[in-house]
């Protein structure tokens, strides 16, 4: 059987790439670490490591031992979180995840008032246009801009999210303001760089082809991968983009552009694990952000 600290000194070194590093994390010496690797190295009889000058790379033996640990290392860590977590008030750390744009412009503002009535809950927010694997722990609980493909999440519908046309008031004064979607096809339109990473909604880019003849496509005039990004190059008055409803509540000097043009309609979902489902945490957290969209009337 294998030695549990042994097992978690080999996980240290697998995450941080040198025995140096994982001995700050582990608050033990470079050589002390080496010395507790090679010993289970030996009595796996396989190499785990590829020693180089630069650092450790995992053999194909090391990758195998890496994910397992890695697996039973986060299920403990949340087993400990669920003890941890009182019966009577919730409390213990709170990761969760959502798009930058969700994120930055409707989530953070709002989360003061959780954190008031939940102090000893500690709220960890990482914002990530990609999908974390919450199966692996990368985060406790995620707001997703499309239904989660994994089966064992839990889902709960959060709201909708509107797509629109804005611009800015120096835009339209610079370049006037279309009164038909044909005449996008004269416009400087901004979207989302899909060539640099995954879209955090589908068919983002749709003002590109609304209006347009079949198999016409408009050049846009910038591409940038933040919808926040795109906000602020709005903002400036460089062309108009498609942007979420929530974002241009904080804007109130955008100006809608072609109401009638509806965007995508995007349904946004609050998702976890099925092992946290009895969490009160993500409970109370799940009932704060229902409330705070019902406050805010965009659940349809």
């Amino acid at each position: 059987m294998m030695d549990w600290d042994k097992l978690r000194i080999f996980h240290a070194v697998a995450e941080a790439g040198s025995f140096t590093h994982a001995g700050e994390t582990l608050n033990l010496s470079q050589s002390a670490v080496s010395r507790q690797i090679s010993s289970l190295e030996e009595s796996l009889n396989v190499s785990l490591f590829h020693r180089h000058a630069r650092g450790l790379i995992l053999t194909e033996q090391g990758e195998l031992l890496y994910r397992t640990s890695h697996e039973v290392f986060s299920k403990l860590a949340m087993a400990e979180a669920q003890l941890a977590e009182s019966k009577d008030r919730p409390k213990g750390q709170l990761k969760v995840t959502a798009t930058q744009a969700f994120g930055s412009s409707w989530l953070t503002p709002v989360l003061g008032e959780f954190i008031e009535h939940y102090p000893d809950v500690q709220v960890d927010l990482v914002l990530e246009d990609r999908e974390l694997d919450l199966s692996m722990r990368e985060a406790d609980v995620a707001i997703r801009m499309q239904p989660p493909r994994q089966p064992e999440l839990i889902q709960r519908h959060l709201m909708t999210v509107h797509l629109g046309c804005y611009a800015s008031p120096t835009y339209i004064k610079r370049h006037g303001i279309p009164k038909m979607p044909e005449e996008l096809d004269s416009h400087r339109i901004i979207v989302y760089g899909e060539d640099t990473t995954k879209p955090p909604v589908p068919n983002v880019d749709w003002l590109l082809r609304a209006g347009t003849k079949k198999d016409h496509q408009r050049k846009p005039i910038l591409r940038v991968n933040s919808t926040y990004a795109i906000l602020r190059a709005v903002q400036s008055g460089l062309g108009l983009a498609s942007l979420p409803e929530f974002m241009t509540l904080e804007s109130s000097a955008l100006v809608r552009v072609l109401p009638e043009l509806q965007g995508p309609r995007i349904d946004a979902y609050f998702v976890y694990p099925e092992e946290l489902r009895n969490s009160k945490r993500i409970q109370v957290f799940r009932d704060f952000l229902l409330r705070k969209v019902a406050e805010s009337k965009m659940t349809t």
